[in-house]
């Protein structure tokens, strides 16, 4: 059977890989990559693989289903937290240089010009463009899924570094 332009480019990637991973040196690399865009059929393009390991040749390739893509999941909120987590820096920035003002103020005895809305204007102006323009495209989900793949990755790391620990200590008492 002929042999296309994906699957030409297909073996070049799979030649490349084992490139990368010391299996072909460069002049062999180099003959195979030529070889694979010029051939013909499927039978050419098996034969540039044949020997490199984790390739199966067409002949013997089962197709794999694609499996829908499951929605993602909800979570109840995060919308809240995701605003808390962008906003929190800015109201203790704030109410600091506010803070600060007022003792100023206080200490001289004379209201003064209100500096902090020099930090507090622009910094949430950029919060605010970037709240609405999150709340717009789904950030706040985004990032709950996020915070959930870290967390189970942690629990994970954790996880393998206890049998990690619990193996030595078995090795240790034979």
């Amino acid at each position: 059977m002929r042999a296309g332009d994906a699957d030409r480019q297909a073996v070049a990637d799979k030649l490349r890989a084992s490139l990368d991973e010391g299996r072909l040196d460069l002049h062999e690399y180099d003959e195979r990559l030529q070889q694979a865009y010029a051939a013909k059929t499927y039978g050419d393009l098996d034969r540039l693989l044949a020997d490199l390991p984790g390739t199966v040749p067409t002949e013997r390739a089962q197709v794999v289903p694609v499996q829908p893509a499951q929605p993602p999941e909800v979570v109840p909120d995060a919308t809240r937290r995701w605003l808390a987590e962008t906003w929190d820096g800015y109201f203790g920035v704030v109410a600091v240089c506010v803070a600060i003002w007022a003792v100023i103020g206080i200490m001289v005895g004379d209201i003064m010009y209100f500096w902090p809305g020099w930090v507090a204007g622009p910094w949430g102006a950029v919060l605010l463009v970037t709240t609405v323009n999150g709340l717009v495209t789904g950030e706040p989900q985004k990032w709950a899924a996020k915070q959930a793949r870290k967390k189970a990755a942690k629990i994970e790391k954790r996880a393998r570094k206890q049998g990690e620990r619990e193996r030595e200590a078995s090795e240790g008492a034979d």
